[in-house]
């Protein structure tokens, strides 16, 4: 109830305080809860749980939210996560994260995400970058493209 009353004020001190909770779920929904109330001013924190939660799943979230904001400012963590993040599952979603910012400035990183030891993460890589092939084609981003970067 706490948190619904909070996310109704749009507290976004109280959600950035909880991408550190102890409990993973509440981590989870905090960062999915700060991207939707804060948008770019969210992309640092998300980040940071991005590179340095200890869980796969929060970290995967972190991943989904920044790709979700389409911000260019996300690319740095998001690029960090699919080189070098241990967990398939984060990598996979960074790098969707990536195609679905569309940005030629990710390209360097999908292509050698194309190498990754996971079939899931090179698929993802090869999407993403198909995006970013389209959007140089059409010389334009829309909600088409960001629906298809991965």
């Amino acid at each position: 109830m706490e948190m619904e009353q909070r996310f109704d004020n749009k507290d976004e001190e109280y959600f950035k305080n909880l991408v550190n909770h102890k409990d993973l779920v509440i981590r989870t929904r905090a960062v999915c809860i700060l991207a939707d109330i804060s948008g770019e001013k969210a992309i640092e924190p998300i980040g940071q749980v991005l590179l340095n939660d200890s869980d796969q799943l929060v970290r995967h979230e972190a991943a989904f939210s920044l790709g979700q904001l389409g911000s260019r400012s996300g690319i740095e963590a998001l690029s960090k996560a699919v080189l070098n993040d241990p967990s398939f599952f984060v990598r996979h979603e960074a790098a969707v994260a990536l195609g679905v910012i569309g940005s030629e400035e990710c390209r360097k990183t999908l292509e050698q995400a194309l190498n990754d030891e996971s079939e899931e993460v090179k698929e993802s890589a090869m999407i993403a970058l198909a995006n970013l092939d389209y959007i140089s084609h059409v010389k334009r981003t829309n909600k088409f493209t960001s629906l298809t970067g991965g």
